[in-house]
């Protein structure tokens, strides 16, 4: 064809036709997340995250008690992790179709005190796991918990 046009007929009417109307099914949430059929009926895997975040808190509370010229340094992991553990709990509840609240899990119990490179350890152990487990999600729960990996690593690089 002279110009460069492209023939309208190249592709029958039908198919695009076609195409259009299967369109939302293909795109829909159960097509991209897979079958609701397959769902686990295990344990959510955010419920030990949100405990490691509670945890990880704690000891970064209890290391800054003891060492408050630390509190600059390691008081925002504190609240990080904090507000780490608190999306996660209504992220639970959101799944689990939880109207109220979410309840924060039970309190860690009180650390020892330790040093910066066993809170290091913690968030670095915290990171990996976050990040191992997206791998087994559902799509609309992989930025929530790819984002607490990468504050995890990040944090664990600044307290190294």
């Amino acid at each position: 064809m002279p110009g460069g046009l492209v023939r309208v007929d190249a592709v029958p009417r039908r198919r695009v036709l076609a195409a259009l109307a299967l369109a939302p099914v293909a795109l829909s949430p159960v097509a991209l997340t897979g079958c609701a059929a397959a769902r686990d009926d295990g344990p959510d895997p955010l419920i030990g995250l949100a405990d490691a975040a509670r945890s990880d808190a704690a000891l970064a509370a209890a290391l800054v008690a003891a060492d408050p010229d630390l509190a600059e340094r390691v008081n925002p992991l504190v609240d990080a992790r904090t507000a780490h553990a608190a999306r996660l709990d209504a992220e639970i509840a959101r799944l689990a179709g939880d109207t109220a609240p979410a309840a924060a899990g039970p309190a860690p119990a009180a650390p020892a005190v330790t040093d910066l490179p066993a809170l290091r350890a913690a968030v670095t152990a915290s990171g990996r796991t976050a990040a191992e487990a997206v791998l087994s999600l559902p799509a609309e729960r992989v930025g929530l918990v790819a984002s607490i990996s990468a504050c995890c690593a990040t944090y664990a690089a600044v307290l190294g």
